[in-house]
């Protein structure tokens, strides 16, 4: 093949890529639908975006049920539970709506985990023995909620390539060690399918090493009743993944929705699934939808309303609580922060949905869309609204684009009318698309350079502190001090070198930015101040 040949080839290969990302659709509501979201354009198809919406969501529906609980310390019997429920259900409609339509990524919001426990220590009056109200709480959250917008949208400077505005948390992303931010894939995949074996009692609780393998021996010989209950889940889920597994090895579509279905039909005669859930005789689970809205609107949180809690009582603080307050809107901000640029980035990798940089796209409209929907959702009367690790089930799937949010936006709608329907889905078989994705995203790890210990040691701890700490933010927030910390010793020592013989040895350079110092001395106040005296 001679040049001129060999030139043609490249031209028609890149036409017919060009063409195959063209709209299918020729004119119409379609091709604008298709156009606006670039689903073509990235290689997507409408029928690939509806069904990763779907795995998101079926990966996320557990926060609807399990989210009340843990704000009201388990307790069922408040006259909240059905309100938070609610309020629980349209935050997670609204932040994955503004992910859909502002951020345009395949991203779902909610209600965090974690955020919410802590939320629920403070008004359970765990937070240095001071009993925040609930609207004490709510406030708290909107305030952190402000603070985080106000961060996504004042600039600190110009793109010298762009010539674009960058906001702070966008200069706070672009002076995190490469190595911190390569590993935040790894790491997020790691800990989505730990959260996956979790849910599923694959690993157990142990008094001696502290997590354990299921025990199926005991099971065997139905040695009490959670054990054969731990069992049975851990059956449901590993079948689901084998499902998935062999359905993904023969390019199936819709394989990750299609084994959690499969693991649901399995975990009914297992006992997983509870017939009672999908038939609304279940405490907080109900078809009358009705009176729970009442209940909702009502702006008393004495009588169950949580609609504007921050406005109706959250001004009231508790004496000598103001340290304490303080302390714990910096801590909502830091969590939520880098929680959320943990996801976006781990999700986005693997989706391909990156710069050069490794930067995902559109990241300041995803940081406005986690940031606008903390503050909606303290308003309607839930803990802080950020973006889920569970969306990587949906990239997972094939999603690329603001459709996937979107029909995640819509299930989470339905799910406040059909609330039995979802609530049938067990978490057991959910987990089982929360340990694929673990499986799909540890390719990253290949990212990482290995041979330098200065990048080693900090991507290595990111990676397994994400996981052992049960944390995202305490995963990136070690891996930046250690960067920060091995960069300077060995910056220092280097130095100390040159001094003695500058003909032998190079005049080293310190690698580490002033933003990684800045947000170094922010985690050492995160990890180390009390958030109450």
């Amino acid at each position: 093949m001679d040049e001129k040949e060999d030139v043609t080839l490249k031209e028609e290969e890149t036409l017919a890529e060009e063409k195959a990302k063209e709209s299918p659709y020729k004119s119409g509501f379609l091709k604008k639908v298709d156009n606006y979201w670039g689903v073509s354009k990235l290689g997507s198809s409408f029928k690939i975006e509806i069904f990763a919406g779907i795995a998101t969501f079926l990966a996320m529906a557990y926060i609807l049920t399990v989210n009340p609980n843990q704000i009201l310390n388990f307790d069922t019997g408040d006259p909240k539970w059905a309100s938070v429920f609610i309020a629980t259900a349209f935050g997670a409609v609204i932040g994955t709506l503004l992910m859909a339509f502002l951020a345009k990524m395949p991203f779902a919001q909610a209600s965090g985990m974690g955020l919410n426990s802590m939320t629920g220590l403070v008004i359970g009056g765990f937070i240095g023995g001071i009993s925040y109200s609930y609207g004490n709480a709510m406030l708290l959250i909107l305030i952190s909620g402000v603070i985080f917008l106000v961060l996504s949208i004042v600039p600190v400077g110009k793109n010298k390539d762009t010539g674009q505005l960058i906001s702070l948390r966008e200069k706070i992303f672009d002076g995190m060690p490469k190595a911190v931010r390569l590993a935040i894939p790894v790491g997020i995949g790691f800990f989505i399918a730990f959260i996956g074996f979790q849910n599923a009692h694959i690993i157990v609780d142990d008094q001696y090493t502290l997590v354990s393998f299921v025990d199926f021996k005991n099971a065997i010989l139905n040695d009490g009743e959670n054990v054969r209950l731990y069992a049975n889940s851990a059956i449901v889920a590993l079948f689901g993944l084998a499902v998935i597994a062999v359905l993904s090895h023969y390019k199936v579509k819709g394989a990750v929705i299609i084994g959690v279905l499969i693991a649901t039909l399995l975990a009914w005669p297992l006992g997983v699934a509870d017939i009672n859930n999908l038939l609304g005789k279940n405490s907080g689970i109900s078809w009358k939808f009705w009176e729970n809205f009442k209940t909702f609107f009502s702006f008393n949180p004495d009588e169950g309303g949580v609609f504007f809690a921050a406005f109706t009582d959250g001004f009231k603080f508790p004496a000598k609580s103001l340290f304490t307050s303080i302390m714990l809107i910096i801590t909502f901000c830091m969590i939520d922060m880098f929680d959320t640029m943990g996801t976006v980035v781990g999700c986005a990798t693997n989706a391909g949905l990156i710069d050069e940089n490794g930067k995902p796209n559109n990241y300041n409209k995803i940081m406005y869309s986690d940031s606008i929907a903390t503050c909606t959702g303290a308003l309607l009367g839930t803990s802080t609204v950020t973006t889920f690790v569970e969306s990587g089930a949906g990239v997972a799937v094939g999603g690329k684009t603001g459709m996937t949010a979107f029909i995640a936006a819509i299930l989470f709608l339905l799910s406040i009318f059909f609330l039995p329907v979802f609530a049938f889905i067990p978490s057991a078989a959910a987990a089982s698309a929360l340990i694929w994705v673990g499986v799909l995203m540890i390719k990253n790890v290949k990212n990482i350079d290995f041979h330098s210990v200065k990048n080693a040691v900090p991507a290595f701890l990111t990676i397994i502190m994400m996981v052992l700490c049960y944390s995202i933010t305490d995963g990136i927030g070690i891996g930046i001090i250690s960067y920060v910390v091995l960069s300077t010793i060995i910056y220092l020592v280097d130095l100390i070198k040159y001094a003695i013989d500058k003909n032998k040895y190079e005049k080293p350079k310190w690698d580490v930015s002033i933003v990684a110092i800045v947000v170094t001395l922010l985690f050492l106040v995160y990890f180390i101040v009390p958030t109450s005296f």
